[in-house]
């Protein structure tokens, strides 16, 4: 198997793979559907909410909090998420700039 050569890629290529890379799995997708519908950081509660085990949450916020979608704040034996604002923002702004630059050819295939 060959090295990726992602330095043939621009940096918004590179940045858009990484952070869908990252989302790009059940689990994470339903994780990030759960804090952004509390609207609040979620401490806990997802356990109960996605009926996945406390270790394999763990590990998909952990990818999560890697990529920087989220951030996370201890508060006594908690640690609670949140979206970064940041790379939430940015993250909607690149893809959707990818997304909307298609043109429906009209006969095309």
């Amino acid at each position: 198997m060959g090295i990726t050569k992602t330095e043939i890629f621009t940096q918004e290529q590179n940045q858009l793979s990484m952070l869908l890379k990252a989302i790009a799995h059940p689990a994470r997708i339903a994780i990030l559907q759960q804090i952004i519908s509390a609207n609040a950081c979620i401490c806990g509660d997802l356990v109960e909410e996605l009926g996945l085990a406390q270790a394999t949450i763990s590990q998909h916020l952990k990818e999560l909090k890697n990529a920087g979608i989220i951030q996370g704040t201890i508060d006594g034996v908690k640690v609670c998420y949140c979206i970064e604002p940041t790379t939430w923002s940015f993250l909607q702004n690149l893809f959707g700039d990818f997304m909307s630059s298609f043109v429906d050819p009209r006969g095309c295939c």
